[in-house]
């Protein structure tokens, strides 16, 4: 079943939250481990944050938001 949110498909919400994460990160010049070690999860999870393989749980994204110092809009929007 295709999703619709603000006129976007699902798929490419995920794609976009992806984009924007890697943007974060990027932005914040913070490695991988250092970001997973601050949020509570396995480096590898960051690398798949990246990737767009898996998205955080709302959880999760909180805490990246908060230890980036950005808000969530910034990710999902």
């Amino acid at each position: 079943m295709l999703v619709m949110v603000n006129g976007r498909s699902d798929q490419e919400l995920a794609e976009s939250i992806t984009k924007n994460i890697r943007t974060a990160i990027n932005t914040a010049g913070k490695g991988k481990s250092e970001i997973a070690r601050a949020i509570g999860v396995a480096a590898p999870t960051i690398s798949q944050y990246l990737s767009g393989r898996i998205q955080p749980t709302l959880v999760t994204l909180v805490k990246l938001c908060e230890y980036l110092g950005i808000s969530a809009d910034d990710i999902l929007t």
